[in-house]
């Protein structure tokens, strides 16, 4: 198992609580993902979202590019993915930064593909925000003008949403072909462009047996587009790592209790403008990214063994989010993550 993060970019995870002691700011970025490479994390994600979907829409967050540009300039092993949406981005220039930034982090830039969901945030910057299938359309000629350019010394495009003629980028990535393209989708269309187009497939937090279900059904139809297999299968999932689980229980308690209905403002849009395949309450938006249904909270001990269960499934990235960051981060890199790997090796002896 590989062990991710999400990067703080929105002052915190959770929305029922007012200062989770992270602020949105690069210094506090750079001091996570630095702390996070000596702490054995592999990845970080960053979301792009040009409003705050955790605190609300008049509170701080960071933009993800720029934030990732510096980030890899001061990391040396860290995969750095960031999220990207086609309808905020022309592709040609967006294929030319993130190769740039592969170049600033010697290979280790990835994309977070995302189709979007909140209409209000794409009304107030100008993104193109249509019918959830178009913009899985844009989606797939989005991915092809990236990958074209990435890897054709010219390269032409015709297509719906984009034209290209004779274009030219250089330097190409580091990454050859191109930079890992991850994707998360629950709808058929969703899946069947990941299937076809991408790389990797995340997913929200969910249950063993649904995350088992998915990754089943994912490799199924990677299989019959004829592509090579999906190069891991990741998951987001929120931690509450205590010395006992009444401990963990009380604090899952406190996060959960509804209070102020401000980081709440894209929920409607999250729940009526995607295709989910469970249906979403508040309490599981009360942390981002059905953070809370993986049930990675109790005692180090307990996380462990769920953790193998997932494993077992097919997991092999785990996109984890925490509060505050830093000081839960270096508890569970160093309560949980050794006991995994004794675990581990205790089942294959």
């Amino acid at each position: 198992m590989k062990y991710g993060f999400w990067l703080p970019i929105f002052g915190g995870w959770l929305r029922n609580v007012e200062d989770e002691n992270m602020p949105p700011t690069f210094e506090y970025a750079k001091k996570v993902i630095q702390s996070a490479e000596k702490w054995g994390y592999t990845t970080t994600l960053i979301a792009e979202l040009y409003l705050n979907d955790i605190k609300g829409p008049d509170h701080d967050s960071l933009e993800a590019w720029s934030t990732a540009a510096a980030l890899a300039a001061v990391t040396e092993k860290i995969e750095i993915m960031t999220a990207i949406r086609p309808g905020f981005h022309n592709p040609a220039v967006a294929a030319k930064m993130a190769a740039n930034i592969d170049q600033i982090s010697n290979g280790r830039f990835t994309l977070n593909v995302v189709s979007a969901w909140w209409a209000e945030e794409a009304r107030q910057y100008g993104g193109v925000f249509t019918e959830h299938d178009e913009r899985y359309a844009r989606t797939e000629e989005f991915i092809d003008v990236l990958k074209g350019l990435w890897t054709e010394d010219t390269f032409n495009y015709s297509g719906q949403f984009y034209d290209l003629n004779d274009t030219k980028l250089f330097p190409k990535p580091v990454q050859r072909p191109n930079p890992i393209l991850y994707a998360g989708g629950e709808s058929e269309k969703g899946k069947q462009t990941i299937a076809e187009k991408c790389d990797a497939y995340v997913m929200h937090g969910g249950t063993v047996e649904e995350i088992d279900r998915k990754i089943v059904e994912m490799k199924t139809r990677r299989e019959q587009t004829g592509n090579v297999p999906f190069s891991s299968f990741g998951m987001a999932a929120y931690v509450i790592c205590r010395e006992t689980e009444e401990e963990a229980l009380a604090e899952l308690e406190k996060i959960t209790t509804v209070k102020d209905s401000s980081g709440y403002a894209g929920f409607k849009d999250f729940t009526t403008k995607s295709q989910l395949e469970q249906q979403i309450q508040l309490q599981d938006y009360s942390v981002s990214n059905r953070g809370l249904r993986p049930n990675l909270v109790g005692t180090p001990e307990q996380i462990a063994d769920r953790i193998l269960q997932y494993e077992e499934a097919g997991l092999d990235l785990l996109l984890l989010q925490f509060s505050p960051q830093l000081e839960e981060m270096e508890r569970f890199a160093k309560t949980v993550m050794p006991l995994v790997e004794q675990k581990r090796s205790l089942i294959k002896s």
